[in-house]
């Protein structure tokens, strides 16, 4: 079994390597830092870590004032007790997972992923194999299987398009860092401006500098928003004057948690777009059965005990860390 501790406000410690991963403060010789989500940013602002080139500018974006160093994708990064190789995750710009070389074995930890990944990041990749599989859950259900990315990009330009046929502005409902670019990358042939939340404006600019195409764009502007724009802005802004007080609206959900027809009532907007950033259930199966763990890991889950027995039915054994759950897509 692999040595490990969990980290009191979220992440792992890998006790005998001495690194963190994902955790809060300075609880190991190294903590890796696999993406710029705030719920796996550490809370310590000014300590140091790992991060790839991405994951730092982003994270220095959003405040933190630590030392990062910086660790390409496919590189090797020696460590005092253990070695690090970084692979593009698919989940946001610049999202790792760490294929890690211990005393006890190889260790895989994935962070928040997603396979097929988003056309908005740089990609999948996996090592051919590992000792430990250390791997989210977020959506731990069959009936969580994924559209194609060309679906549902088709559904939020179609959706845009007869919004502003229709004179309302679309305004489409997603995270400021990882979703809306996404989105945004599905707008980006169709002619139109979107206006985003000024929180996420900064962010595209990132984007665009790693080489992420987004379209035509500006900050969200109340006096410049009229038909024939597109707004993005998070689900937070649903009550606040910015989207309460366009009278002519169509809005739109875009996440993982789509998939529930009660989303709809429960936020009162008129499209469901179940576009998740994270790993869907068979997807999540498929990789395990590729790897051939000795032992899968299973965090950031509400119910793992699925996962464990169609894994048992693979033969793979598995278990779950109760990390953080969050309601994130």
């Amino acid at each position: 079994m692999l040595s490990y501790k969990l980290e009191k406000n979220h992440g792992i410690i890998l006790s005998k390597a001495s690194l963190g991963l994902d955790v809060s403060g300075p609880v190991a010789s190294h903590v890796f830092v696999s993406h710029a989500h705030a719920d796996h940013l550490p809370r310590d602002r000014k300590m140091s870590v790992i991060a790839t080139p991405a994951t730092a500018a982003l994270m220095r974006q959003r405040g933190f004032r630590g030392e990062v160093m910086e660790l390409p994708f496919g590189e090797t990064l020696d460590l005092e007790r253990c070695s690090i190789t970084l692979y593009p995750a698919g989940h946001i710009l610049g999202s790792a997972m760490a294929g890690i070389d211990t005393e006890e074995g190889h260790v895989l930890y994935t962070g928040d992923y997603k396979n097929p990944p988003s056309p908005a990041t740089e990609g999948f990749d996996v090592p051919e194999t590992t000792n430990y599989f250390i791997t989210e859950a977020t959506f731990p259900l069959p009936i969580y299987k994924w559209k194609p990315h060309e679906v549902l990009f088709s559904d939020i330009c179609a959706f845009a398009a007869d919004s502003i046929n229709d004179e309302a502005i679309p305004i489409f409902l997603c995270y400021n860092l990882g979703k809306a670019q996404e989105v945004m990358y599905a707008l980006k042939d169709s002619g139109l401006s979107v206006q985003i939340h000024g929180a996420g404006y900064e962010l595209c600019k990132i984007y665009e500098s790693f080489g992420i195409p987004l379209g035509t764009y500006e900050k969200y502007d109340r006096d410049t928003l009229k038909t024939g724009k597109v707004l993005i802005t998070p689900s937070s802004s649903l009550e606040q004057p910015m989207v309460r007080n366009i009278r002519r609206k169509r809005v739109a959900y875009v996440s993982g948690w789509a998939t529930h027809e009660a989303r709809r009532t429960q936020l009162t907007v008129d499209k469901l777009i179940p576009l998740s950033d994270h790993i869907d259930f068979f997807e999540l199966i498929k990789l395990c059965r590729k790897l051939t763990p000795d032992m899968v890991y299973i965090t950031h889950t509400p119910n793992p005990a699925v996962v464990e027995h169609y894994l048992a039915n693979e033969g793979i054994a598995a278990m779950p860390l109760n990390l953080e759950v969050r309601d994130d897509s």
